[in-house]
């Protein structure tokens, strides 16, 4: 395949990532401050009627907090069970019809998302992001879609491409969050507006792969579909030893980040005040520096650096750049600190991708991924949970849980994997 025509269709796939993250980082700045903001939140009251109101007040929103924490679990147990079988149907039928279909579903939880806020409706927003989490394939499609057009050699690379798109998603999304659902900067923005605007985002998504994005499949599949493929790829993932290995280290790696990630909002409301418009500013500071990582270092160093070795460096740079975020006491510290967590990431991850995704053949891919999307899936469900307990006992507990588990999985890496399966990956 030319160059010119895998870039033909790899810039249709990456507007694919790019517009579907933008709709997803838009949400990241609103949730905490949904449950946690008790006058202009989810479920408002007046705090001025409580008796004993500093003990009452902390008690609602360590409570609040734990609800938090389920709902956030909510989106990546129903893609526990969803994405397995979207990545299943996509080796079967093709990578756009199933991705059509699952940003229909992420369309529909959107629209559910933005009423549940709008009438304060907290079983509709478990119902929104369930839907949106089973129907919610759509980067591990893309990651199928990247893998049927590159080479062994331009795999870590167009890997890198989507960490780009989603790093420049990051960027804005975040950002734009923040700012649609202040009411400070127009009167009628409020916690609806971002879901509002993302629905829009998708729309736009959607018909943008109806009209441009190109069958990447070369091999159909024949394999049946599983209801319950998540529990399979799990099984499958701890049968040969050597993916055991693999997949162990996927599970703690995305265990640590998504604890961090997840709950940044909640220790970044608590220790520094911030609200919903200063929470998109500094994810958006944290997606700039992803997106100059892998759109520029990770092209550069897959010229020098195999995979093996840079995950063997850059897990371990992540762990430590983690804990070290606990540090500052000021914002403006915290901003200087935060550039070597995001660098190190951002390489970290693509290369990760291209370890797992060289562990199939050609026809496996979606198979490979999909076993990928099910460790991850139950990974990111866990610390949510998790979370929710531990930060009411204190705030730093969720980040030095997300540092340990991160440690490990370089650990892991180091003195069994590169050394039990030494060959080229």
């Amino acid at each position: 395949m030319s160059d010119k025509h895998t870039r033909s269709l790899l810039i249709p796939v990456l507007i694919t990532v790019f517009i579907d993250l933008l709709g997803v980082t838009i949400v990241i700045p609103i949730l905490a401050p949904l449950f946690l903001d008790l006058k202009h939140g989810i479920m408002p009251m007046d705090v001025s009627t409580l008796s004993d109101a500093k003990t009452q007040v902390a008690a609602i929103l360590r409570e609040r907090t734990i609800l938090f924490g389920f709902l956030i679990a909510s989106f990546p147990l129903a893609q526990f069970f969803g994405a397995p079988i979207l990545g299943a149907w996509a080796d079967r039928v093709g990578r756009k019809k199933v991705l059509l279909i699952s940003l229909v579903g992420t369309l529909i939880g959107y629209i559910l998302f933005a009423s549940g806020i709008h009438y304060h409706l907290v079983w509709l927003l478990f119902v929104a992001r369930i839907l949106d989490g089973f129907t919610g394939g759509n980067i591990s499609i893309a990651f199928s879609a990247i893998s049927d057009i590159s080479t062994p050699e331009t795999k870590t690379k167009n890997f890198g491409f989507i960490g780009m798109a989603f790093g420049l998603g990051f960027i804005i999304g975040p950002y734009i969050g923040g700012k649609l659902a202040d009411p400070s900067i127009v009167s009628w923005f409020n916690f609806e507006t971002p879901f509002w605007f993302s629905t829009i985002l998708c729309l736009l998504n959607i018909t943008l792969v109806a009209v441009y994005f190109y069958e990447t499949l070369k091999e159909k599949s024949t394999r049946a579909i599983n209801a319950f493929q998540g529990f399979v790829n799990i099984g499958k993932a701890f049968l040969n030893v050597r993916l055991r290995t693999i997949f162990i280290i996927v599970f703690m790696l995305t265990f640590g980040f998504s604890i961090f990630t997840q709950f940044l909002q909640v220790f970044l409301i608590q220790k520094f005040s911030f609200t919903q418009s200063g929470i998109g500013d500094y994810f958006a500071f944290i997606g700039l520096c992803i997106a100059f990582t892998q759109g520029y270092v990770t092209r550069k160093l897959t010229k020098d650096i195999p995979p093996v070795k840079a995950v063997s460096i850059f897990a371990l740079t992540l762990a430590f750049s983690l804990g070290v975020v606990l540090i500052p006491d000021k914002v403006s510290w915290l901003y200087m600190v935060s550039p070597f967590l995001a660098i190190s990431q951002g390489v970290l991850s693509p290369n990760m991708s291209t370890i797992v995704s060289n562990s199939a053949g050609a026809d496996q891919q979606g198979e490979i991924l999909g076993i990928n999307q099910s460790v991850q899936s139950l990974a990111q469900a866990i610390p949510p949970v998790v979370a929710a307990y531990i930060v009411s006992i204190n705030m730093n507990l969720p980040i030095l849980t997300a540092s340990f588990f991160t440690f490990m999985a370089w650990f892991i890496f180091v003195f069994v994997f590169k050394k039990k399966y030494s060959q080229p990956i």
